[in-house]
């Protein structure tokens, strides 16, 4: 390779989001993943609006909006049903950025440019800095020199780690794992969490669906079966009964994952950065894991784009640090404020809530800089 061009280690989100950015600036990108689909299956994800902002930059607004189902309200319940606070999507990011769910694979479908000829079907398993570029070794023991490096290779970052050092993940302040699947919709027409023992989200998808999210609190882990779900979440009410049942019927429908953070002082090292999950993965709290990936898609390749890239690096982290940072802090002050007794949560959340909301999101309405 040469020394104009981008390597992207990883092929997920991130990954094909800084590809298809840095080709549009007219960078040529080489992208290397190992697994010939990098989707979770049919699983989905929630976008906020500066997640759509995002890939309105990247020219896929309108490709975007047709896709999955667009969220106009949300509802936060008590583990009895009760309404605790609610927020006006449409009204709080307008027309332009009204967020949506979708599956994850026809994200990664939209987001893919298809230049299989830049494709590497093996992984990167380390980096190397050198003058005027970075080394990348993969996992069948070549070797390639490029003029960039973007580790967009998720928490498990090779990149990270055999540049940076060793930087283990840590469980997230709500809780250590998840459930994740789909299901038939039960009959909600809005996003809506309930929170007692646990905390229970169902998200209206298209094709008559439903995404579900269940978790423990207060930073615990449980057992992945079906049982767990039923003991923790069978009184709470109809709607997440009934996709409970589903979960029982059909325990190969279930995802069951950790919840994994990184945080770490510093994403760049010469000509080599980290975008995505490989630099700062965070709890789904505010759904802002792929949002921030995206958004980081973007202004690394703006970065690139404007030239010297023995700097580009440092520019790309000095833009996006206090984004991240307030990302985080958000996450971590609703998901303690998730864990706190039963009674508290459901005594505050009604004033706590729409505040928190708005805290968290309304400097993600801001431009990306």
């Amino acid at each position: 390779m040469t020394d104009d061009s981008v390597l992207v280690a990883g092929g997920g989100i991130a990954g094909l989001a800084v590809a298809r950015a840095l080709r549009q600036r007219g960078i040529r990108t080489f992208v290397s993943e190992r697994m010939a689909d990098a989707a979770s299956g049919g699983l989905s994800i929630m976008l906020p609006g500066n997640a759509i902002m995002a890939f309105a930059e990247l020219g896929l607004r309108n490709r975007l909006e047709r896709l999955g189902e667009a969220v106009h309200r949300r509802e936060y319940r008590s583990g009895s049903g009760r309404l605790l606070f609610e927020v006006d999507e449409d009204a709080f990011w307008g027309p332009l950025a009204q967020p949506r769910v979708l599956r994850r694979s026809e994200l990664l479908d939209l987001l893919d440019d298809k230049h299989e000829d830049n494709r590497r079907s093996s992984a990167v398993v380390s980096v190397r800095p050198v003058d005027g570029g970075a080394e990348a070794t993969f996992d069948d023991g070549h070797v390639e020199r490029h003029g960039f490096v973007i580790g967009a290779d998720g928490v498990r970052s090779a990149v990270r780690q055999s540049v940076f050092g060793e930087h283990e993940a840590r469980f997230a302040v709500l809780s250590a794992a998840a459930f994740r699947w789909i299901a038939p919709n039960p009959g909600v027409d809005s996003y809506v969490g309930w929170t007692g023992e646990g905390s229970f989200l169902l998200i209206p998808l298209d094709r008559g669906e439903v995404y579900v999210f269940a978790s423990a609190t207060g930073g615990a882990g449980f057992e992945a079966t079906p049982e767990w779900l039923e003991r923790t979440f069978g009184s709470f009410p109809e709607p997440v009964r009934a996709v409970v049942a589903y979960a029982r019927n059909h325990p190969e429908a279930l995802h069951h994952s950790p919840i994994e953070e990184i945080r770490i002082n510093e994403w760049t090292r010469g000509r080599v950065a980290l975008i995505g999950d490989a630099a700062h993965a965070t709890s789904p709290m505010w759904a802002q894991g792929g949002a921030l990936a995206v958004e980081d898609a973007v202004v690394m390749a703006d970065t690139l784009a404007r030239g010297d890239w023995d700097s580009a690096g440092q520019r790309y982290e000095r833009r996006r640090r206090k984004r991240v940072d307030h990302v985080q802090l958000a996450t971590d002050q609703f998901s303690a404020a998730a864990s706190l007794p039963i009674e508290v949560r459901e005594r505050t959340m009604p004033e706590v809530g729409p505040k928190a909301y708005r805290a968290a999101y309304g400097p993600l309405r801001e431009k990306l800089t």
